[in-house]
C-alpha cells in the first residue's frame, strides 16, 4: 500500500467516555479516520504509526448531527470511526511525556 496514503488515514483518536471505558475493558482504540478509509488501510496505518500489531479493526459511520443557526437549520459532516483491537501486550499511550 502507498505509504503516503496511510499517513492521511488517521484523522485524530476520538477521546470520549465510551471510548476510555473500551480501551480499558477490550484493550481498544477509537480513531476518526478518513470517510473513505478501508478495515486493511487502518490497520496498516495504526501498525505503521505506532509499531504495535492489530488483532481487528471495526468501523462505524457517524451521522453529522442537524443544528439550528436562528431560522436556519445546518447539519454537521458525517464522520467515520475506527475500533482498533490491540493484540495482548500492545497498548498505544497517547498522553506521552518526555
Amino acid at each position: 500500500m502507498n505509504q503516503e496514503r496511510l499517513l492521511k488515514i488517521l484523522l485524530a483518536p476520538h477521546v470520549s467516555e465510551k471510548s476510555n471505558r473500551v480501551a480499558e475493558r477490550y484493550n481498544q482504540v477509537v480513531f476518526k479516520v478518513t470517510r473513505d478509509a478501508t478495515k486493511p488501510e487502518i490497520r496498516n496505518a495504526v501498525e505503521l504509526l505506532f509499531k504495535v500489531k492489530v488483532k481487528g479493526v471495526t468501523v462505524a459511520n457517524v451521522k453529522g448531527k442537524r443544528k439550528r443557526f436562528g431560522a436556519t437549520y445546518g447539519r454537521r459532516s458525517d464522520w467515520k470511526k475506527a475500533y482498533v483491537s490491540l493484540e495482548a501486550g500492545n497498548e498505544i499511550d497517547f498522553l506521552v511525556t518526555e
